[in-house]
């Protein structure tokens, strides 16, 4: 019996081939991104906090599998149980899309159980927290682990050469699907009545057709995209959690060895874990503290979603000034002062909270941008895809311990002022461990050239 030598294929060579696969790896941003912004952002806090409402005891506690939760704590602890849950699969799913090659299946798989729960959120209703939180639990852990089938696709898709562009087309396609749904929420929310719709019924409908959304337009990645062969020792034995958690400890092992980069990279788990917070709770801060209708939640995020693209382009120009740590490190200050703004802003000024949403556009896309870009001058040379790999993994990993802060805050305080000011330990503890890494030297480390700003 022969050896299989069959080498594995990287990139499309024919470059109109290669452009194909990439209009439609953009188009998986352009599904996904309407559950973040119309579903996680806006409308599923503010409703699922009310429906457990409907269902607490005369002390504002729900009891899920007989534990006393306050239930403006609920959706918080989903958020962040929905995480845990994602840590654990998307290793049995990176194993099995590195030993097989056939990531599409599972994309497929991950895509469609995340759209099927989300549009089953209709049925949310009366008193049925249970269910919204079950719905939740597994759309978000769907969503973690498919977005890392997804970028696991870029180094396939795209030449060295040209990923910063197409990573980048691929986040404007999904704020530009964000934008667009929320525009069309907003009418249907806001002229419910003239549809015959309770204001409920119009929410389970905005939230069941983002589901309908995500899962009609990954048809399109499906149908461009194609798997590649894999070398034959990427086939060898062992389970797919095994070979999974070997895979990301051996690549932690190596970082040892790049202790600048790891340093960096703790500081970005801290301070984005705080970011990623802030956006999935504002909503029901916004509807539970302040008193502000969903009306105004939803224009709100529209302006986040716009001003965010500025914000990145501004950002990116102040980097070529200041170097992108310099910036990051101001975008952090600015974090910090946001939360202290929305920590005293008033009840019922709409005004206000637009101002602290403009705030947030304007550092959210920037903030984030510049950090990838700034870890991949921190990453060795021929090492870059399982250190994004484990840079997309430890991102999604700790992303939880945000919403359980916020919803324990909440819970032993029954304020969620104290809730959203308790998220201030992040962006502190993330400004500190980024000021104590040396960027320069962490990029002269990991053995690339180092920017005259960076």
């Amino acid at each position: 019996m022969t050896a299989d030598t069959t080498e594995p294929e990287e990139y499309a060579v024919d470059p109109a081939e290669r452009r194909r696969e990439q209009r439609g790896w953009y188009f998986y941003d352009f599904a996904c991104s309407v559950y973040s912004t119309s579903v996680l952002t806006v409308f599923l806090g503010p409703y699922l906090t009310s429906v457990a409402r409907a269902a607490a005891d005369a002390e504002g506690f729900v009891h899920p599998l007989g534990i006393p939760v306050r239930a403006g704590s609920l959706f918080a602890y989903a958020v962040s149980a929905s995480l845990v849950v994602a840590i654990l699969v998307m290793p049995l799913a990176g194993a099995a899309a590195d030993r097989t090659g056939r990531k599409k299946p599972l994309l497929a798989t991950a895509a469609y159980l995340g759209a099927a729960a989300t549009a089953a959120m209709f049925f949310l209703a009366g008193e049925r927290y249970l269910l919204g939180t079950f719905l939740l639990i597994v759309a978000n852990a769907s969503l973690s682990v498919s977005m890392v089938l997804y970028n696991a696709y870029l180094p396939q898709i795209a030449e060295p050469d040209e990923r910063d562009a197409v990573s980048s087309r691929g986040w404007a396609f999904g704020y530009t699907s964000g934008a667009l749904v929320l525009v069309l929420n907003l009418v249907l929310y806001s002229a419910h009545d003239s549809f015959g719709l309770t204001e409920g019924e119009a929410v389970r409908i905005c939230l069941a057709s983002a589901g309908v959304w995500w899962g009609a337009f990954t048809v399109v990645p499906l149908r461009r995209l194609r798997d590649r062969r894999v070398a034959p020792e990427g086939r060898g034995g062992g389970g797919a959690v095994g070979s999974g958690w070997r895979q990301l400890r051996a690549t932690l092992k190596d970082m040892r060895r790049h202790p600048l980069t790891l340093s960096f990279l703790l500081a970005y788990l801290v301070y984005n874990d705080g970011v990623q917070t802030v956006i999935s709770q504002a909503s029901v801060y916004g509807s539970e503290e302040l008193g502000l209708d969903q009306t105004t939640l939803i224009t709100a995020v529209l302006l986040v979603q716009v001003l965010a693209v500025a914000g990145a382009l501004g950002m990116g120009r102040l980097a070529r000034s200041y170097g992108a740590k310099r910036t990051i490190l101001g975008s952090l200050a600015v974090w910090t002062l946001i939360l202290l703004a929305g920590y005293f802003l008033p009840a019922d000024a709409p005004v206000f909270f637009y101002c602290l949403a403009a705030a947030i556009g304007l550092v959210l896309g920037g903030s984030q941008a510049l950090s990838r870009s700034l870890f991949s001058h921190l990453v060795p040379r021929g090492k870059e895809a399982e250190y994004f790999s484990a840079y997309e993994m430890s991102d999604r990993g700790l992303s939880w311990l945000g919403p359980l802060v916020f919803g324990l805050a909440y819970q032993l305080t029954g304020s969620y002022r104290d809730a959203i000011i308790s998220l201030v330990i992040f962006f502190v503890a993330g400004f500190a461990l980024l000021a104590r890494v040396p960027v320069r030297r962490a990029v002269e480390a990991a053995g690339n050239p180092v920017p005259d700003r960076v």
